[in-house]
């Protein structure tokens, strides 16, 4: 393994995102500093001169990286470069058709459910649609569902998504079924779902990474 360079990650401890890219590091042992980014008190931290000057697109994750402070965004390009410096353990299966199917999982998460239920998602059909809550709600738990739908029928949990391994996909459905529990959306159609999520908490690694242990939960 190469010589970890610094590593320093903006970060907020709900940002399933940036969950995904805490999830990783850890599992591959490596240390950070974490910035706490905030995405709601005083109109979103993240929305500020400052924060754009390290990540343009005023998101988070951002990973700098080493001495140099070289900024990495989006967190399937963080994790991507985590498995490229840092192979073991490996995050994707051996065998192709599996890695493209944990790639397709994460995807399914990383694309279609997550970005229609993020933060400036809501705050989109709030403040300048006008949903009420109930809309939201109902807009929430169908992306969800849709999305969870279609994982439900690629994973057999042994105990992990791909099997007896974590993979990438494990990284993608943890935050989301933290975020689905969150907001109360009903899991009962997605047992192998929830048998993945519960499996992945048992883990050092997951349990540190997770919302609630951060130094910035509220």
């Amino acid at each position: 393994m190469p010589a970890q360079p610094t590593l320093t990650l903006y970060d907020y401890f709900r940002s399933s995102a940036a969950y995904r890219v805490r999830i990783a590091l850890r599992l591959k042992g490596l240390s950070y500093d974490q910035v706490p980014i905030h995405l709601v008190r005083g109109g979103g931290e993240h929305l500020s001169e400052d924060y754009r000057a390290i990540n343009p697109q005023r998101r988070v994750p951002a990973l700098a990286v080493g001495e140099d402070r070289t900024i990495l965004i989006q967190s399937v390009a963080i994790l991507e470069w985590l498995e490229e410096t840092f192979p073991k353990p490996s995050l994707l299966p051996a065998d192709p058709f599996s890695r493209v199917r944990c790639r397709a999982v994460a995807s399914i998460v990383g694309c279609d459910i997550h970005p229609l239920n993020n933060t400036s998602t809501i705050k989109y059909l709030r403040q300048t649609l006008g949903c009420d809550q109930p809309a939201i709600d109902a807009w929430y738990t169908h992306w969800i569902s849709e999305g969870f739908s279609a994982i439900e029928t690629m994973i057999d949990p042994k105990p992990f998504a791909m099997g007896e391994a974590i993979s990438l996909a494990d990284l993608f459905i943890v935050p989301q079924v933290y975020n689905a529990r969150r907001f109360s959306v009903p899991l009962d159609a997605f047992p192998k779902i929830v048998s993945v999520a519960d499996a992945c908490a048992a883990l050092p690694a997951f349990r540190d990474a997770a919302p609630e242990n951060q130094p910035d939960a509220e």
